[in-house]
């Protein structure tokens, strides 16, 4: 896919020794389409080169943070092999880089930050959230999996909190984000403006003192009763089970008992989603508590490029059809239910490629900004 590094999808301020990136697509929800993620590595890798770059601020125009991964892309990639394999590449790529950051780094996330947008917020050394955040993973309900890093992060949440979000596409609000360790700080919307100001105005990358200039906006954090956080029993109990039937059935078990009303919706919702997309998201999730960081990127990039190419099923377009094309809401998967899903047909979109079709993570420091597409097979 050509890449139009002109086009303002990306706004950038260079503001003394703090350097800001705004996503500017504030009508489609801030999505990460390939000319954001070309931008967004380009500017990141210039400034953490840059001695005179101390702090990086980022943040979305109107009312979201990015509502993720442009799915409508993935689409229109139905009919042409490996259409996405490019952004793909580069994305997770990107998200290496953005974990291990050499400089500070601070995301001010209000609206939605859903999917591949998250990984803009959550590795960030400063995750400033709002009472107007709303997070989620809704990845497996389309067919897809948990991916962008966070096979590593959610799998690293306490419990089964990891199995639990990636199943179920759960919403957390900024406070709850906070609570579970997945953002650094809550801070009022109607201060976020002031906030980005102070830090312009300190021009300095010194970590204690971002720190405390965040924390004099900052909010005490209150999760109300009725939040899911609080029912870590219940959780841990049903999705510690060795397969995501055997989770649906002890869930639906615990749904019936006093007080367990807050189950039902999440129950319909699993069983709406698609079998496929819940059985690689469970393996994924699992096998991420394993795995490092590098290890995790790679395999959601087999993950992701199998899944596009319709190795086992082509769930994630029917998903995309119903949910952004058609928007009938009412996708026919295939296999229709979890017990069609063949396991053995499930380890082949985890097998790995050969080494040179791996996505290459530069794990060494010297040639940390080398791998990137342009110098893999697949741009030969």
């Amino acid at each position: 896919m050509a890449v139009n590094p002109e086009e303002e999808v990306v706004l950038t301020e260079e503001k003394g020794h703090v350097k800001l990136i705004t996503l500017n697509q504030p009508r489609k929800l801030n999505v990460i389409s390939p000319k954001v993620v070309y931008l967004l590595a380009h500017n990141l890798e210039k400034w953490e080169k840059d001695e005179d770059t101390k702090l990086v601020i980022i943040k979305g125009a109107g009312r979201a943070f990015s509502a993720g991964g442009d799915l409508k892309v993935f689409y229109e990639g139905k009919k042409s092999k490996d259409y996405c394999l490019e952004v793909v590449y580069r994305f997770y790529w990107l998200c290496y880089h953005i974990h291990t950051y050499k400089k500070p780094q601070v995301a001010l996330v209000h609206g939605i930050s859903m999917g591949g947008g998250a990984s803009l917020m959550v590795p960030m050394k400063f995750s400033v959230v709002t009472e107007k955040t709303v997070f989620a993973m809704p990845e497996a309900s389309i067919g897809f999996h948990t991916d962008c890093s966070f096979s590593y992060i959610l799998s690293r949440l306490p419990g089964r909190l990891g199995e639990y979000f990636a199943l179920t596409g759960a919403r957390l609000s900024g406070g709850e984000l906070v609570a579970a360790g997945l953002a650094t700080h809550l801070v009022p919307l109607d201060k976020l403006s002031a906030l980005e100001n102070q830090l312009v105005s300190l021009n300095s990358g010194d970590e204690s003192a971002v720190k405390t200039a965040i924390e004099e906006f900052c909010l005490d954090v209150q999760i109300s009763q009725e939040s899911v956080l609080h029912k870590r029993e219940t959780i841990d109990e049903c999705f510690s089970k060795d397969s995501v039937e055997e989770i649906l059935e002890s869930f639906e078990a615990e749904s019936k008992k006093e007080g367990n009303e807050w189950i039902v919706p999440v129950l319909k919702g699993l069983k709406r989603s698609s079998p496929t997309g819940l059985k690689i998201t469970l393996k994924s999730i699992r096998d991420g508590r394993k795995q490092t960081l590098s290890e995790c990127l790679k395999k959601e990039f087999r993950l992701t490029i199998n899944i596009l190419r319709s190795l086992i099923s082509g769930d994630v377009y029917e998903g995309i059809r119903a949910l952004t094309i058609d928007k009938d809401n009412s996708p026919k998967w295939d296999p229709l239910t979890l017990g069609e899903v063949d396991n053995k047909k499930l380890d082949l979109v985890f097998q790995p490629f050969e080494e040179a079709l791996e996505l290459n993570i530069p794990e060494n420091d010297e040639l940390r900004w080398t791998g990137k597409y342009e110098d893999s097979v697949y741009a030969r």
